[in-house]
């Protein structure tokens, strides 16, 4: 692949183009930063997200699912949080008149010397060889310590601001580290200025009467307010966690970089409630499993990274990220947090009901403490994208593309290609589809030469093919394609089903990631 810009602008074409994702309301010239999941997307959306809830749900008996509505009370945001404290740093480029996260920029550049750290220990291993050690090179190379000092004093400064909410600080920083903007590389910057992310609508038929409410910033909330419903009505005993996927709301002004950062989205979220005193233990425990989870999918260890937080929300006492190397480069896949129990704390408060947990052993009634796990589904449909899109020549001199997706995520498991459209072919072939239809997702193909039907089913990300070719008449066997080698084999078509079974399990996958 020649550079990351290229690969995002691949991606995009090549989604649009096979029915992955469109731009949406394209008739009307589009929505900015809104997509729709076209037939084949839809398909590998719902495969992450039973993934993600197989794995965090039915392999766990002491979490359990939610799925609450959008619209909720608007003292819940109050509650949260959300109506005071949800803000994002924008500041504007005079020039290019571009708006951008103050905090992103001082990221992005911080990134870049991270990238210049990089580099010197790759001359440095490359000059000394074998001899070379890594750590020892990091700790002590004169250029690499300024570098990491540098990054230290950043961090230092843009977490002070951001605690004391010093605005002019954030301004005053970008402006000493030079940073210009991406698009003019101008240095003409705005004041920095706050701006809440909530969209705000009414509800009620007559405007005199309607009362103010939000579309939902994040899917939390709806657990906490149903804390005590589950507790009771599952019978829960600490520690036990609570599960739910849905639609999300944030009114982005810098949404952008295709479906990673969007005003509508969908977010795969658990709390676990936990003892107070045993937040941090169960903090690490979430990190470590959900690392598992996303290296299961077999995308590579260097794929991934932890990434503390430099500033913490106000509700948590410990936070990282796990980041994915995306087109962009690293950024946020999914977030760990320990909330403490500020959520159902401050929930009592509003509502004044009480949401506490009662230890028999012990005989006393407390708030839990919370840790969370919350994931963006959209974003892990671009990281499976990102590290599934390959582009290969053959050896006969000849390329193909292909979606290079986990087979028991990919949209359809298996193609299903008579030879040609006659003699009894597509018969047979019609016959082996409706048998194993419900088992698998199968896209039956006629259309177009052998060749370019197997580059179509490489191109969509569909694992197995199999060709009805004249021999399966008389033998009632046919050829087994895999996408991955292109390998062929002869295999009964009684042993489909069997031969399907072993290769495309979910359940495999999440073993391992257990």
């Amino acid at each position: 692949m020649e550079n990351k810009e290229d690969l995002l602008k691949k991606i995009i074409s090549h989604s649009k183009e096979y029915g992955f994702i469109f731009p949406s309301s394209e008739i009307y010239d589009g929505l900015s930063a809104a997509y729709d999941y076209g037939q084949l997307g839809v398909e590998l959306k719902k495969n992450i997200r039973d993934y993600w809830w197989k794995s965090m749900v039915h392999a766990h008996e002491n979490i359990h699912g939610l799925d609450a509505s959008i619209f909720m009370h608007p003292t819940t945001w109050k509650a949260s949080g959300h109506v005071d404290a949800f803000n994002d740093p924008l500041i504007d480029n005079k020039d290019s008149k571009k708006r951008y996260r103050a905090d992103v920029l001082l990221e992005e550049f911080m990134e870049k010397i991270r990238g210049k750290i990089k580099k010197e220990v790759v001359k440095a291993a490359k000059r000394f060889g074998e001899s070379f050690e890594e750590a020892m090179f990091v700790k002590t190379n004169p250029r690499v310590v300024k570098y990491q000092e540098q990054i230290k004093m950043i961090e230092d400064r843009m977490r002070d601001c951001l605690d004391s909410n010093d605005l002019e600080g954030i301004k005053t920083l970008i402006e000493e580290l030079q940073i210009a903007d991406p698009v003019s590389g101008s240095r003409n910057w705005t004041e920095v200025r706050q701006f809440n992310l909530m969209f705000s609508t009414e509800l009620g038929s007559l405007a005199d009467g309607a009362s103010k409410i939000y579309l939902r910033p994040e899917t939390a909330q709806g657990i906490f307010v149903n804390f005590l419903n589950v507790y009771k009505s599952g019978r829960a005993k600490l520690p036990f966690g609570i599960a739910q996927t849905g639609k999300a709301f944030r009114n982005e002004i810098i949404a952008r970089q295709f479906i990673f950062r969007m005003r509508e989205f969908e977010q795969m979220e658990m709390q676990y409630f936990v003892k107070p005193g045993e937040e941090l233990k169960w903090y690490e425990h979430w990190k470590e499993k959900r690392m598992k989870w996303h290296q299961a999918l077999g995308f590579g260890a260097e794929a991934y990274r932890f990434h503390d937080h430099i500033k913490l929300a106000h509700y948590a006492n410990a936070a990282c990220d796990i980041e994915f190397d995306f087109p962009m480069g690293f950024k946020e896949l999914e977030g760990i947090h320990s909330r403490t129990d500020f959520d159902l704390k401050s929930h009592e408060e509003h509502s004044g009901k009480k949401l506490q947990y009662f230890d028999h052993e012990s005989n006393t009634s407390y708030v839990p403490y919370v840790v969370e796990t919350s994931i963006g589904l959209d974003r892990m449909f671009l990281a499976v994208l990102t590290a599934a899109y390959k582009e290969e020549k053959l050896e006969d001199g000849s390329s193909r593309t292909m979606l290079k997706i986990p087979a028991f995520l990919a949209p359809y498991k298996l193609a299903i290609l008579p030879l040609v459209k006659k003699d009894g072919l597509p018969e047979l072939a019609r016959k082996i589809l409706h048998d194993l239809q419900l088992d698998f997702h199968c896209q039956y193909d006629e259309k177009d030469s052998i060749g370019k039907r197997y580059r179509r089913q490489d191109a969509i990300g569909t694992p197995f093919a199999i060709t009805i070719d004249h021999d399966s008449l008389e033998d009632d066997m046919v050829t087994l394609r895999k996408r991955d080698t292109m390998e062929q084999s002869r295999i009964p078509i009684s042993s489909l089903r069997q031969e399907l079974s072993g290769r495309i399990s979910m359940t495999d996958v999440i073993r391992k990631s257990l």
